[in-house]
């Protein structure tokens, strides 16, 4: 992705946060990013567009850091199932710090997506979910496949709640974070 739509797709999801998918044109979003709302469309086909793309871009994202982690080049040496859930539970608790303007359209937006971005979205989320749910399994034998679905995705909303989050200080919230999503998801083991 080139570096200015990088800039583009950060601007609106901060934008499209703040002030919700309707209430932001695409002439504001130009205006953010110092240019005209009708010069986004050499980029984009449109503010729809634009919101698939933020949430298309960070399911990417997520979904290839985990498969990066779990892969024999990023695993640490000797990590173990333990191991592998600690650092999936790291990452994630980053993405969502980091990225606090994705997690809120993602959760508030979803309904202005089209039928096609939702259904790449959906795709990518449902591949990283099953990726979480591999790394899982092997701590928890007593959960079924479903069971742990279930217990990733309840993970994912305590990781998720960050935007919503009294702010602590990015290092104790992180810790928070990533203590509890362990404990919830490892049955504290």
């Amino acid at each position: 992705m080139t570096p200015r739509r990088q800039q583009i797709l950060s601007t609106a999801a901060d934008l499209f946060a703040a002030r919700g998918f309707h209430g932001v044109s695409m002439g504001d979003i130009g205006a953010a990013v110092g240019v005209s709302g009708p010069a986004l469309y050499k980029h984009f086909a449109g503010k729809e567009d634009i919101l698939g793309q933020c949430l298309l871009h960070a399911s990417d994202q997520l979904l290839a850091g985990a498969r990066e982690l779990l892969s024999d080049a990023g695993a640490p040496a000797g990590a173990g199932p333990e191991g592998a859930l600690r650092a999936l539970i790291t990452r994630h608790a980053d993405f969502a710090l980091d990225n606090p303007a994705l997690i809120v359209i993602q959760e508030r937006e979803w309904g202005a997506l089209g039928t096609e971005a939702r259904a790449q979205v959906r795709k990518h989320q449902l591949a990283y979910i099953d990726v979480w749910t591999d790394a899982l399994r092997p701590l928890r034998p007593d959960l079924s496949a479903p069971e742990a679905r279930a217990a990733v995705q309840a993970a994912f909303g305590l990781l998720n709640s960050t935007p919503h989050s009294a702010r602590i200080g990015r290092g104790t919230m992180h810790a928070l974070l990533t203590n509890m999503a362990f404990s919830a998801l490892s049955g504290d083991r």
